[in-house]
């Protein structure tokens, strides 16, 4: 990458909040909601248990960019994550997760947002990601995206687990789970 791209780094270690380099430059992106908040931090919590006990990976919280190196490209910054590269430091991870999860936010419906997350997953896939979750908090459903089936996801409706196999073998979480209790 060039100067420009490598001071675009730096200059998102100084952005305050949680934010992405696309195109050449910084992305801004706006804070979620409580039920966005409480589904990935439910995420989060189903993935640290899972990495605590099989110790092959860190589970990872929304705001984490991931440096990666694509031509349009720099970072991605899902809302969790799941990482099994090089081990933790100060520093953004070099290189994508393992495990992706997007959670919608309100402005994430209609025809032009969809072409936006798909091309965001494509960016995922490109960068090494291998598994995607959509988490869409209006239908009560996760959709399992695939790098080798990207326009095919796997559904999980309210009642059912939901996994990322065969990314995370052994883990999985209730749907329900996304959701405050009652």
């Amino acid at each position: 990458m060039g100067a420009r791209q490598e001071a675009l780094v730096d200059e998102l270690y100084r952005v305050d909040g949680k934010a992405e380099i696309v195109n050449g430059r910084i992305v801004r992106m706006s804070p979620g909601g409580g039920l966005h908040g409480y589904a990935a931090g439910s995420v989060l919590a189903s993935l640290l248990d899972h990495a605590r006990k099989t110790r092959r990976g860190f589970a990872l919280p929304d705001n984490v960019a991931f440096l990666v190196r694509l031509p349009h490209r720099r970072s991605l910054s899902p809302d969790a994550a799941f990482w099994t590269g090089d081990p933790l430091t100060r520093k953004f991870p070099e290189g994508a997760p393992i495990f992706a999860v997007e959670v919608r936010s309100p402005e994430d419906y209609g025809a032009r947002a969809e072409r936006r997350m798909a091309e965001k997953r494509a960016d995922y896939f490109a960068a090494g990601t291998q598994a995607v979750w959509d988490v869409d908090l209006e239908v009560g459903a996760v959709r399992l995206y695939l790098p080798t089936d990207p326009a095919s996801p796997m559904v999980f409706a309210r009642g059912e687990m939901a996994h990322a196999e065969p990314v995370l073998t052994g883990w999985s979480m209730p749907v329900d789970d996304l959701f405050p209790p009652a």
